[in-house]
């Protein structure tokens, strides 16, 4: 793959602003190379009419929707927050409940698929908030003040059952690739 097509993907499935060094540590290329082909990259953009723009502040670039594209996704986004959560939204959204502060990259072996657009979503809809921890260069989510005003509880400890889901190691083999252990138990 090439390193525009490499910048394109790794800036799709990001969720926050990436800077050119932190493109050119993942990609294994000088800042310099990440810096020009971005400037191709948005030119591409601007010349075909996309839908979407890469943005530019400072040394930081993320994927974004385009300006005339504005309308139509802020009705989608208002559909997006608005309506029923789906059964994978809700599933996660119990997993960070009960585990929480957890990890995408633990979120998504609990779940076994990738977790972006739902993390996105929860979060878009107020009901995650993201932290993020120096010491591990990771971002962790947990349930929002406003996911619990919404349930009427002061904690999640309140949450059903939520000493006995605490309790259960199979979550954690689970995490820790103890497989077998947990294809035994079920």
């Amino acid at each position: 793959m090439n390193l525009k097509a490499s910048l394109e993907a790794i800036l799709f499935v990001s969720l926050k602003p990436l800077s050119s060094s932190k493109l050119a540590s993942i990609c294994s290329v000088k800042a310099k190379e990440v810096e020009a082909a971005l400037a191709e990259l948005k030119l591409d953009y601007k010349n075909r009419e996309s839908g979407l723009t890469l943005v530019e502040a400072g040394k930081d670039y993320q994927l974004s929707t385009g300006e005339e594209s504005a309308a139509l996704i802020k009705d989608y986004l208002k559909d997006e927050t608005s309506g029923e959560l789906s059964q994978p939204s809700l599933e996660a959204l119990t997993i960070i409940a009960y585990r929480g502060p957890i990890a995408k990259t633990e979120l998504e072996k609990i779940r076994g698929v990738n977790c972006s657009l739902i993390i996105r979503n929860l979060l878009l809809r107020g009901l995650i908030e993201e932290k993020f921890d120096k010491k591990t260069n990771e971002n962790f989510y947990l349930v929002s003040l406003d996911f619990l005003r919404f349930l009427g509880i002061s904690s999640v400890t309140e949450l059903p059952d939520f000493e006995k889901m605490m309790s259960l190691k199979v979550a954690d083999r689970f995490l820790n690739d103890e497989e077998t252990e947990l294809l035994g138990e079920l």
